[in-house]
């Protein structure tokens, strides 16, 4: 029996970034400086209007907070809403945690085939998070035919960010391929390029 993965769930890839005006940004980031101080009921109290007026960055931390029940009480369904409007508009962390409430069954039905869609979209664009996982799901064969290169080849990407899970991934699978699928693996790697932010129409 194969060894399973000791890939941990990354929920969470924060960038902090601009989204919308100045404005808007010095509103997030009052919302940043209280999320960060603990603070969730603030945080909330400054994120949730600039969500509902579409800011991106605003719905991926909502949506965040109510996953994980940080000032207000744990909420699936309400996580996934605000993920979604997100992940709509190509934010590859939402759509990295959207694919994670899909692939575990949180406030919606399991569904590896979608968690795997949602994780390919972060991923393309270069999201070490959705990199994560979609190797996790090409490994496990979950949502995806099972395929090692592949598997290797995003866990690769999502290690040269950084993400330990993805590091520690990379030794496992290296104990089952053979040195010919490691090199096709790594030569996928460096010939990959991300796509890109997503246009949204």
């Amino acid at each position: 029996m194969k060894n399973m993965l000791s890939w941990k769930t990354i929920a969470l890839s924060i960038g902090w970034v601009l989204i919308g005006g100045s404005l808007s940004w010095a509103d997030f980031r009052l919302g940043e400086d209280a999320y960060l101080a603990q603070d969730y009921e603030t945080a909330m109290r400054e994120w949730t209007p600039l969500a509902s007026r579409g800011d991106a960055e605003a719905q991926n931390m909502v949506g965040f907070m109510y996953r994980w029940g940080q000032g207000v009480a744990q909420d699936f369904e309400t996580a996934r809403y605000w993920y979604r409007l997100a992940a709509d508009q190509g934010h590859p962390s939402a759509q990295s945690n959207l694919g994670l409430l899909y692939r575990y069954g949180l406030g919606v039905p399991k569904d590896y085939a979608t968690a795997f869609r949602w994780f390919l979209r972060a991923a393309e664009q270069g999201n070490a998070a959705g990199q994560n996982h979609v190797g996790l799901m090409f490994y496990k064969g979950e949502g995806v035919e099972q395929d090692y290169i592949q598997a290797y080849q995003w866990a690769f990407l999502a290690a040269e960010q950084g993400m330990d899970p993805a590091i520690e991934a990379l030794s496992m699978l290296e104990q089952e391929m053979t040195p010919a699928q490691i090199e096709e693996a790594r030569a996928l790697a460096m010939a990959w390029r991300p796509k890109g932010p997503e246009t949204v129409l």
